[in-house]
């Protein structure tokens, strides 16, 4: 408990921060080249770990096939709408926005994986998460400043975050992978993939001042890497539903940086939206208090089918 808990903070810190720490790299580098600094510094931190826990890197060609579509999913497309969209969205709403993924696994999950069929607490959680959503956007105050193009890229970045956490369920999870090595490889992939791409995408100038500088290497080697290993230590010692409250507690991180540090402005909207976005998170998830009962009725979340192994440890991974 005692190492575990500092880690947890530690996490809730790197992932709440992200927000705040790709705006300030958005002073002097281009959205792709934001990614491009994430993802490169990231895999070296996670491949030095790998080095000094005497962990090797997969083996399974098969197996560097499927991360490097993850990859994609996961690190190159989500982080690439983030970072463009962030240039007209203010760390706090997109650290409330953020939140969202987990109502994002749940509708991708529906739609891809039909032995899962909707009850109707996913059904009423979704429903009740998006209505956050709006809260937050405020539609009746035109938006409420918010660049309408940024809020859908963000969106569209948190259900790529679980298009690829549904692949991963599918191809990868089944191999039993460790997970130290399997996000080298996967951020490595990424980091290559992006690499190739950057003639066409990083282009552009670059001003490198201190807090660029600085906020690049905290979001890579924190944010992309160590973040991944702290994850995977806290999910083996608690399990995933308790590791998976670090979602709860990011955003809270990331809207009092935007606030108090970027001076970003907050209206009643937004936190009382962010209140009811977790609200449908729990609804969809099953987590809302029920009486006891003596055996489990049809619809009831202990009848639900526990994913492998390998797929609990994986399904609270990277998400900012």
């Amino acid at each position: 408990m005692r190492r575990i808990l500092p880690q947890y903070l530690l996490l809730a810190l790197a992932w709440g921060s992200s927000f705040f720490l790709v705006y300030l790299s958005l002073g002097g580098l281009s959205p792709a080249q934001v990614v491009l600094a994430r993802l490169v510094l990231g895999a070296l931190a996670l491949l030095l770990l790998c080095a000094l826990t005497r962990q090797r890197l997969l083996r399974q060609l098969l197996a560097w096939d499927h991360l490097l579509v993850v990859g994609l999913f996961l690190c190159v497309l989500p982080f690439l709408l983030f970072a463009w969209a962030q240039q007209w969205l203010p760390s706090s709403v997109a650290s409330i926005l953020n939140a969202t993924t987990p109502l994002m696994t749940t509708l991708v999950t529906l739609v891809a994986l039909r032995a899962e069929r909707p009850n109707a607490a996913m059904l009423g959680g979704l429903r009740i998460g998006f209505a956050g959503v709006a809260l937050v956007l405020a539609p009746w105050q035109g938006g409420g400043g918010t660049h309408p193009g940024a809020a859908l890229a963000w969106l569209a970045g948190t259900a790529s975050y679980w298009i690829g956490m549904v692949y991963l369920r599918r191809f990868v999870s089944p191999l039993g992978l460790r997970p130290l090595p399997t996000a080298a490889v996967q951020v490595s992939l990424a980091a290559t993939l992006v690499l190739v791409l950057s003639p066409v995408l990083a282009r552009g100038p670059v001003s490198l001042t201190a807090n660029v500088i600085l906020s690049a290497l905290a979001l890579g080697v924190l944010g992309t890497g160590l973040a991944y290993a702290w994850n995977a230590a806290i999910v083996a010692s608690w399990g995933a539903t308790a590791a998976s409250t670090v979602t709860y507690a990011a955003p809270l991180v990331g809207v009092a940086l935007g606030v108090l540090v970027l001076r970003e402005p907050l209206g009643w909207h937004q936190p009382l939206g962010a209140l009811v976005v977790i609200a449908g998170i729990l609804v969809s998830q099953g987590r809302t208090p029920h009486p006891r009962r003596t055996g489990a009725s049809p619809g009831h979340p202990g009848n639900a089918p526990r994913p492998p192994p390998a797929t609990r440890r994986w399904a609270r991974g990277r998400q900012h």
